[in-house]
């Protein structure tokens, strides 16, 4: 898919979003991935050599080798929203090894997906794509319904299986947030003692983030202090949802805000929203991958705007899992083929 493609898929909003001059925070304060990534922002830091090696494999494999950019194929809604629900656009899935198979054929640099569907594949794949083991879901078989991140498996059997990385989530906002920050501070530290990348879903959970008007659990400036949380402990990577709106400290009446935050930090644009969460990842020196949100009807023509928001905002990349895999795995492997060449396109560029 070359330029003019995209600006064909893009329609109405394609000269909003590829004309778009970003006046909040310049890009020439940002730290924007390139093919010489690792050396210019891990070399420096406390990561460990095998870290440093980890990190290369990921940025060194698939179709956007060696360009600094990322595409991940995530796969753990069997548990997050059930198999059934997830599944039955496209069964054969229920076989992780279709799974892997799709991260392949797609062109991904990595594959995140759980500890069983690894496991029962490591010794065929584990050596041809490199995994990134999520080691804590929320699950969904609890009744009523609980929204809890727990524990799934060890960053140990993550090793053991070969695993380049690992990645959890942690619900801000939530009752169990406290907790949940201890876990997985304590699981990434030893993550980077064993080798491993880690990566964090900055996810928000409170019922009083969504009010009649608004959902707040993706407004740009509360995804973008989860952002700032998820640096903190020294996740390397963070995958975020896309902002939909800003402004949920000011309406909810909590936490600390100034009105600079909205008036120079960012504006309305999605991609100033977005840019707002990339300087809170250290100004880039953290990549940000967005995820690809739910599927629906117009799949392709949303995973490429994601996509081009993400790379003109200074973001790392795009992490999409249902928008691919609820499909035959043909139209799975064009739709994130569509994806990385947003990010091989020279003349979409970092606004």
């Amino acid at each position: 898919m070359d330029y003019a493609a995209i600006e064909k898929l893009l329609g109405k909003n394609a000269k909003s979003l590829l004309g778009h001059s970003c006046k909040t925070v310049s890009k020439k304060d940002l730290h924007l991935p390139g093919p010489d990534w690792v050396d210019r922002i891990f070399a420096g830091s406390d990561r460990s050599i095998r870290v440093l090696q980890s990190m290369q494999e990921i940025l060194s494999h698939g179709r956007l080798a060696n360009t600094g950019y990322l595409s991940i194929l995530p796969v753990d809604q069997g548990i997050e929203h059930t198999a059934g629900a997830s599944f039955a656009p496209n069964p054969a899935y229920f076989d992780p090894e279709n799974i892997i198979k799709l991260a392949i054929e797609g062109g991904c640099n990595a594959v995140a997906t759980t500890f069983g569907v690894l496991g029962s594949v490591a010794r065929k794949y584990a050596h041809k794509i490199p995994f990134v083991l999520k080691f804590n879901h929320n699950e969904l078989l609890t009744y009523p319904n609980t929204y809890d991140q727990i524990l799934f498996s060890s960053i140990d059997k993550s090793y053991e299986m070969g695993c380049r990385a690992v990645g959890a989530t942690i619900y801000f906002g939530s009752p169990e947030s406290d907790r949940q920050i201890i876990e997985v501070s304590q699981a990434f530290e030893h993550a980077h003692e064993l080798g491993m990348v880690t990566i964090l879903w900055c996810y928000l959970r409170n019922s009083a983030f969504k009010t009649d008007k608004e959902d707040y659990h993706n407004a740009a400036d509360l995804t973008g202090q989860a952002n700032h949380l998820g640096v903190t402990i020294e996740a390397d990577i963070i995958k975020q949802k896309s902002p939909t709106c800003n402004g949920g400290f000011k309406t909810l009446k909590f936490g600390k805000q100034t009105d600079k935050m909205y008036s120079e930090l960012s504006s309305d644009h999605p991609i100033d929203l977005t840019r707002y969460q990339v300087i809170n990842n250290y100004m880039g020196r953290m990549g940000l991958i967005n995820s690809g949100g739910a599927s629906g009807e117009n799949d392709l023509a949303a995973a490429v705007e994601t996509a081009v928001i993400n790379k003109r905002a200074g973001g790392m990349g795009l992490i999409s899992g249902r928008k691919a895999f609820q499909k035959p795995m043909k139209e799975g492997v064009e739709l994130l083929h569509a994806i990385q060449d947003v990010y091989l396109c020279d003349k979409i560029t970092v606004a």
